[in-house]
């Protein structure tokens, strides 16, 4: 059974992952190797607990474990005693791989190891470490809190047992779960990417303007974001990231969109950056006065 819950990375994902595992009941340390970026991720996450106490989505005792959690810039606070550890750092192999190893050196025999990637093999990943039997893949979704869904993808390694426990945790976490077997993508970054894609190729040629396209996606489709709104707030450098990568291991269906190689090269990132498909910048402005 597992009681403590280490999350590495304290970017957008990491710190709705902390916040999920700790108003689930697990003992919960978030790392980062930057102070600012923890510091971030406390302010955040503590106003998303007094909201949601506010609104009454939380109890008195679940925003009290919020603030309970730790925050640390050493990965070996964080590895030593914790009995999973997911990763939730930038979508880069060579990344990931590198604090795999570091984290098999650190953590217990026992401990679980996952990697919140969106299409990045958790094979390559688990075969860095002596416990490829105890890695595996836990695709979480933005915002974590809200979204009801992780995604299981076993490596090629992956014992039944391991993927058993997750399973049970993301039951905890109130979440649905879905049992992926390791292709490039898995389920939902592959229909993602290619929707996401073609918009932007639509936007590009001036089919529509980019309210329309995902007004359009919305309303005649149900999905409840717009796919250029949505890669706004994924981030478009990992937008592209997953579709370099899906170009490469599944074919020319998942070329990049030039606009989106073009949006990226001028640092138009989306809301982290202010500017993306939208201007968030201008919205902030017009909200303050």
């Amino acid at each position: 059974m597992v009681n403590s819950i280490s999350i590495i990375g304290a970017g957008i994902m990491g710190r709705g992952i902390a916040y999920t595992a700790a108003i689930s009941g697990y003992t919960v340390t978030l790392h980062d190797i930057s102070t600012t970026s923890l510091q971030r991720a406390q302010q955040e996450i503590e106003q998303i607990a007094r909201q949601s106490m506010t609104k009454g989505f939380i109890s008195t005792q679940q925003q009290q474990a919020v603030e309970q959690i730790q925050y640390t810039t050493s990965i070996e606070q964080a590895a030593t005693n914790a009995e999973l550890v997911i990763e939730a750092v930038v979508e880069r192999i060579e990344v990931k791989t590198t604090i795999f190893k570091q984290l098999d050196t650190l953590c217990p025999p026992e401990t679980i190891l996952a990697t919140n990637t969106s299409s990045l093999s958790p094979t390559e990943i688990g075969c860095q470490t002596n416990r490829p039997h105890k890695v595996l893949a836990m695709h979480f979704f933005n915002p974590v809190h809200k979204m009801k869904l992780i995604e299981i993808i076993r490596g090629l390694d992956t014992s039944d047992e391991t993927v058993k426990t997750i399973k049970q945790i993301a039951k905890q976490m109130q979440k649905e779960s879905v049992e992926v077997h390791e292709f490039p993508g898995f389920v939902t970054s592959r229909m993602n990417a290619l929707i996401g894609n073609e918009a932007m190729n639509m936007l590009m040629e001036g089919v529509a303007s980019a309210e329309d396209i995902d007004k359009a996606i919305k309303l005649g489709l149900n999905h409840p974001m717009g796919p250029l709104e949505m890669g706004d707030l994924v981030g478009l450098d990992t937008r592209l990231r997953t579709l370099e990568y899906l170009h490469k291991t599944l074919g020319e269906k998942y070329r990049p969109s030039p606009i989106l190689v073009k949006y990226v090269k001028a640092g138009r990132l989306g809301r982290k950056t202010g500017k993306g498909f939208y201007n968030y910048e201008e919205c902030e402005q017009h909200a303050n006065t």
